[in-house]
């Protein structure tokens, strides 16, 4: 089986060229002429991203997965093959609806109609890893029941130990390919599909994005069927809406486009900031707009985080950016650790600027993040800047915000809608707000500490009290009194903590 693929796709790269990306390397350069004598009579036109991009849809569904994760990597990757990669559509054939039963069966151990009062046959979507089906639960609930493809663990797993084959030629052949780091692109893309392959995990990021969301006016997240669900079968709220790239349709039911533009930026930023938890999936297949003019997401499968650390350099490097304080910029970078330590600040501060200040003052329609994007990465490798994996999925979703930016509002002036949101944030992060929020964290272990206080502090005291066998009497004492002060200090101060919870409580 694994053979039978391996020769499919060689036939395929041969067909659209990709011996390119293999034997451009000086050392096989006898084995490129002797390929190219021996296909004189193929006919290539089409330049090369277009052609790896054509040869990842002829490959399948999961190539086309590999594809679209590799676009991410702008880091990595050449402009031309990472816009070319970014126009890769998950559009996959669906599998039988006699599969999708049998699997059904098989997880709730009954025949289907004792689950559902009405399934039906026929997908709604269908995806590389799974597809959907629309259905009635036995009280007349209208839910969305997802459902992975049979056998696609294997498929998967086969697949992958290919691309790691060709990761390895392209690093041994390839001129670049040490530079792109394929094997830990293959290790990214293989960790993505292990989540997506359990709906389980699924389920619980759309659990908690709805949790973050509640009552939300902007963002409407489906409701979680648990009991339905498994790792092969997820069963949540049935959405309805118009998709938000029929703008079309969208202005003639009456939305606010510039509105709900706004709205989207709003959504990202709090996502980001707020709860360092966002959808990072966010392309128009997967977001719908209810009648209300509120977004709808859809498919959670690929969700990023970001610690403390990293929203709190994020808001300082925004907020810079906007300011145009791009010394501050650079020190961010520094001192969060993306850029090493003996960078020079004010060499780094000129790149920044010469790749920012030409963007500002303009509208939306006139800015390309993709090409910006790509002028930051080249400045990073010229300051050794390790790649932030955290930030990956961030750099990704940025450029979906752009495009659904575009479509609904080209004139969005992306800068202003974002600032007082941030300056919001970091008002609530190192204000007073910030430190009354902080210290209602730490009321619980507080609570449990002050108790304890007296008695901890009598044992202390004993411990000083007690006689040492030192030769420096006068130097004990002192430290005996160093160590009372500073424990009488602490107590003060807990006694202070306490009152003040109590006086917020």
């Amino acid at each position: 089986m694994r053979l039978f693929r391996l020769l499919k796709i060689l036939a395929v790269g041969i067909r659209f060229g990709l011996e390119e990306f293999i034997l451009g390397h000086e050392r096989v350069r006898l084995l490129r002429v002797l390929v190219r004598a021996l296909l004189f009579w193929r006919r290539i036109e089409a330049p090369r991203a277009v052609r790896l991009r054509q040869a990842l849809e002829a490959l399948g569904p999961i190539f086309v997965k590999f594809g679209q994760v590799l676009s991410t990597r702008r880091d990595l990757l050449p402009a031309d093959i990472a816009d070319e990669l970014a126009k890769l559509q998950d559009q996959v054939p669906p599998f039988p609806a006699e599969q999708v039963t049998a699997t059904l069966r098989r997880v709730y151990d009954k025949p289907l109609e004792q689950v559902f009062a009405e399934f039906s046959r026929e997908p709604v979507a269908s995806a590389s890893v799974a597809q959907v089906h629309i259905a009635r639960l036995t009280d007349g609930t209208e839910v969305a029941v997802k459902v992975l493809r049979p056998d696609i663990a294997r498929v998967i797993a086969n697949d992958v130990a290919l691309l790691e084959t060709g990761a390895s030629l392209v690093e041994l052949l390839w001129a670049e390919g040490k530079r792109l780091k394929p094997h830990e692109v293959v290790g990214e893309f293989a960790r993505h599909l292990e989540d997506e392959l359990d709906l389980m995990r699924e389920a619980s990021n759309a659990s908690q994005l709805r949790r973050n969301f509640e009552g939300s006016p902007l963002l409407l997240v489906p409701e979680v069927h648990w009991e339905y669900c498994s790792r092969e079968v997820m069963v949540m709220q049935r959405m309805s809406g118009t998709p938000i790239s029929h703008v079309a349709r969208l202005r003639a039911q009456g939305v606010d486009l510039k509105k709900l533009s706004r709205a989207g930026v709003e959504i990202f930023f709090t996502q980001v900031f707020r709860d360092g938890y966002f959808h990072a999936d966010m392309h128009p297949g997967n977001i719908l707009v209810s009648p209300e003019g509120q977004y709808i997401a859809l498919d959670f499968g690929i969700m990023g985080t970001l610690s403390e650390t990293d929203k709190h350099y994020l808001a300082q490097n925004f907020l810079a950016f906007f300011r145009r304080d791009y010394r501050r910029v650079a020190l961010a970078h520094i001192e969060s650790g993306w850029a090493p330590r003996e960078t020079r600040v004010d060499d780094f501060e000129a790149a920044i600027r010469a790749v920012c200040e030409p963007i500002f003052d303009k509208p939306l329609k006139d800015i390309s993040f993709g090409k910006l994007l790509l002028r930051l990465f080249q400045t990073s490798r010229r300051f050794n800047m390790e790649v932030q994996p955290q930030l990956v999925l961030l750099q990704k979703t940025l450029l979906n915000i752009e495009g659904l930016g575009r479509d609904l509002d080209p004139d969005l002036d992306l800068w202003a809608t974002a600032r007082p949101f941030l300056e919001r944030w970091m008002s609530e992060q190192v204000g007073w707000r910030g430190l009354v929020r902080r210290l209602g964290e730490e009321a619980p272990y507080w609570g449990t500490m002050l108790p304890q206080l007296p008695r901890l502090l009598e044992r202390a005291l004993a411990r000083i009290a007690e006689p040492k066998p030192d030769p420096d009497l006068a130097e004990l004492l002192r430290g005996q009194r160093r160590q009372t002060r500073l424990l009488a200090a602490i107590a003060v101060l807990l006694a202070l903590i306490a009152a003040l919870l109590v006086g917020l409580g």
